[in-house]
């Protein structure tokens, strides 16, 4: 049997402290798929690593994916587009030079 050692699973418990999850606020037996009731409120949870504990509140499932990925709200770097020029070379995509009168 292949056991980790002691050490590996503290390392592994602890990479995943602070982790955040939504619960959506329904009646029901647990935690639910995040996709289903997306206009129910949502419990924000983190991992504390040992236990989910209460970390804030959100109007529906847009709101909660905001507070859970807030890197995703931030405007990526998007290259300006323009043409660039191929450089000097002899590559075989390079058309052969053109003679000229």
């Amino acid at each position: 049997m292949d056991d980790e050692s002691l050490a590996e699973w503290a390392e592994r418990r602890d990479a995943k402290i602070g982790r955040l999850r939504a619960v959506p606020l329904v009646s029901g037996d647990g935690p639910s798929g995040a996709h289903l009731h997306p206009e129910a409120a949502r419990a924000i949870q983190r991992w504390n690593g040992h236990a989910w504990e209460p970390y804030g509140l959100a109007s529906n499932l847009a709101e909660a994916k905001r507070i859970m990925y807030p890197e995703v709200d931030q405007p990526q770097a998007v290259p300006a587009p323009g043409h660039r020029p191929l450089g000097a070379g002899t590559g075989k995509h390079r058309k052969p030079p053109t003679k000229s009168g």
